[in-house]
């Protein structure tokens, strides 16, 4: 196993597009603030720039420098997402590493700027599988994995120098929710229109007399309160990663049900009982509203079944500055 090289003067960059809010940038925003707590060079190095002002507002409080140029000597460090592994070969010196926040986004990002027909754009897809192979020969490219479903990923195509560096939801969204969870529960099932819509539509339509309620047009705010007055929450989209909602659905307070997917089929991932996930088939369908209908109808009985789940999520940011400490070292 290749360990990160590090002394006193070794400067940390971290690549995030910029101006984007979404999972991942909060992630590689929190990597930083946790690296400078600790005492480390850490520094934002923003991509696809389009103004002056590279920080979202969102992330404003975390007060992370960026640096607009890296320094390419082999006491440095690059950290580069997944969608971003191209950065990587514009420098020679620097020690390189690719954090896996998700793996579906890998091979979706490649494929989706595709428009030929389906015979050339299958080809050109499986490319990305050979820039895989161009990590497995790589034997100084050092791997971090947000999830159990990319660490399994990377093993099966011949991966080495694997680290597990997961994330956290935000403590006060954490405290905030925790404070409502014994709040009163209505019988309204959340699901998000943007993951698995198809199979979804299919449950709503045999799901008489339930309603449904999407998550779409919403501030952070407005999901927060909505999770925090729902019984269930229903995933049956890809799970490129460990996906946020799961997680804020269920401390949140919701009973939380979803497909097999991705990283929804790792119990390290999403720690919820096998009764709660389901595949999406159509034959399946019955089951799930059973399912809900359950965790609506007896919902005190069925809501503690969640209860590891949302212990281990508030331990991941204890978890995640652990791995931190486990990985970023200061070489004597």
């Amino acid at each position: 196993m290749k360990n990160l090289y590090i002394e006193t003067n070794s400067k940390i960059y971290v690549a995030c597009p910029s101006n984007v809010a979404t999972g991942g940038p909060e992630l590689l925003h929190q990597l930083v603030y946790e690296l400078r707590k600790l005492g480390f060079n850490a520094y934002m190095y923003y991509y696809d720039m389009e103004n002056n002002n590279p920080i979202h507002p969102a992330y404003v409080k975390y007060s992370n420098p960026y640096v607009e140029n890296i320094e390419d000597n082999q006491l440095n460090i690059l950290i580069v997402p997944e969608v971003k592994t191209g950065l990587i070969y514009d420098y020679n010196k620097i020690q390189k590493v690719i954090w896996w926040l998700s793996v579906d986004n890998f091979y979706k990002r490649f494929d989706s700027n595709i428009l030929w027909k389906k015979v050339v754009k299958k080809i050109l897809f499986n490319l990305s599988y050979f820039k895989v192979y161009r990590f497995q020969k790589d034997n100084n490219l050092i791997h971090f994995v947000q999830s159990e479903y990319a660490k399994q990923h990377l093993l099966q195509k011949g991966i080495e120098n694997i680290y597990f560096l997961g994330d956290y939801l935000n403590e006060l969204f954490i405290d905030e929710q925790l404070e409502n969870i014994n709040s009163k529960k209505q019988d309204i099932v959340i699901y998000n229109p943007k993951k698995g819509i198809e199979f979804t539509k299919k449950i709503i339509q045999h799901g008489e007399n339930i309603t449904f309620v999407p998550i779409e047009n919403m501030t952070r705010e407005e999901v927060a309160k909505l999770l925090s007055t729902a019984k269930v929450y229903i995933d049956f989209g890809n799970h490129p990663g460990k996906d946020r909602i799961p997680r804020e659905a269920a401390i949140s307070g919701c009973c939380v049900i979803t497909g097999k997917q991705g990283s929804a089929k790792y119990y390290e991932d999403v720690a919820i009982e096998e009764e709660f996930k389901f595949e999406d088939k159509i034959e399946n369908i019955p089951l799930i509203i059973k399912k809900i209908k359950e965790c609506m109808n007896n919902y005190d009985e069925n809501s503690i079944k969640f209860n590891f789940y949302r212990k281990k999520i508030k331990n991941e940011q204890n978890n995640f500055i652990n791995d931190i400490k486990k990985i970023f070292t200061l070489n004597n």
